[in-house]
């Protein structure tokens, strides 16, 4: 695994191999965050990553908050409860050096409570697939005020992702046995 583009680009993230099936982690591939970050970069969506506030759910690895970070990102706040998962996480920031940009937020994705910083302009939700997990997160990000208005929701999952309530969907797609939805939060 490695930062795909920008000003970290290149940077080796921590191996997980074949990722950890107990502590769930299967990082998102090298293929699919470069295919997902073209989108983002293409002008469809204007500029969601130059300046934006991130929430990475089920943080994992990082890899993904840590590529916005790297294209342009002001900061991201990782949220995960993985024990595995944390220390490699924390090391990867260490590695990037953008501690300063970052926070851990180390609790359940479903069990957010109250929002207390910015809300967020992007979001990565990659639970664990076909948990059922994905709908509570993002329950629990909008009641506790963690999604700024219209902030665009990217999920990844083993299928396409029907849009929660007040959520609109954009588009989904497929890469191999992934599935990226686009989400827009509600106004």
């Amino acid at each position: 695994m490695r930062i795909i583009g920008g000003r970290l680009r290149g940077l080796r993230l921590t191996p997980v191999g074949k990722g950890d099936a107990g502590a769930h982690l299967r990082p998102t591939t090298d293929r699919v965050r470069e295919s997902l970050f073209g989108i983002l970069e293409g002008g469809r969506f204007g500029d969601p990553v130059g300046q934006a506030v991130v929430l990475d759910l089920f943080a994992g690895t990082g890899a993904l908050g840590l590529e916005a970070l790297s294209r342009g990102a002001k900061s991201t706040t990782f949220v995960e409860n993985g024990r595995t998962a944390l220390r490699l996480l924390s090391g990867n920031i260490a590695k990037a050096r953008v501690e300063a940009m970052c926070r851990i937020v180390r609790r359940d994705a479903c069990k957010l409570g109250p929002a207390d910083e910015a809300p967020a302009t992007l979001v990565f939700l990659d639970p664990p697939y076909g948990s059922g997990l994905g709908e509570k997160a993002l329950e629990a990000a909008g009641k506790g005020g963690w999604l700024a208005p219209g902030a665009l929701v990217i999920w990844e999952d083993a299928k396409a992702a029907g849009p929660p309530e007040g959520f609109e969907l954009i588009e989904a797609k497929r890469y191999g046995d992934t599935w990226i939805t686009f989400l827009r939060a509600p106004d």
